[in-house]
């Protein structure tokens, strides 16, 4: 909200990246073989539904404008098994 997350955070341990449209994140490493816009639109859609919230309907209304406001934080060894999961599975397929 303040811009200042960067600043708090423990960026030895953690990459920020921008949430990416659905189609910017093919080929790319991904959380369960999903889209990061996916998963955090589905989240928020379930918390709408289960709890009627209206901030959640007005993300989901300007969802374009608003997953842009969305940080993404990749914690670095999570992404390093991720991408070497990814390489075997390549290697395996070929």
């Amino acid at each position: 909200i303040d811009g200042m997350f960067a600043k708090r955070c423990n960026m030895s341990m953690v990459t920020l990246e921008k949430v990416e449209a659905a189609e910017a994140d093919v080929g790319k490493v991904q959380h369960l073989n999903q889209p990061d816009e996916l998963i955090l639109k589905g989240l928020i859609e379930n918390h709408a539904k289960f709890t009627d919230s209206p901030r959640a309907r007005e993300i989901l209304a300007d969802w374009p404008n608003m997953r842009a406001k969305f940080i993404k934080v990749m914690p670095n060894e999570y992404k390093r098994a991720l991408t070497e999961l990814a390489a075997a599975s390549t290697k395996q397929a070929a």
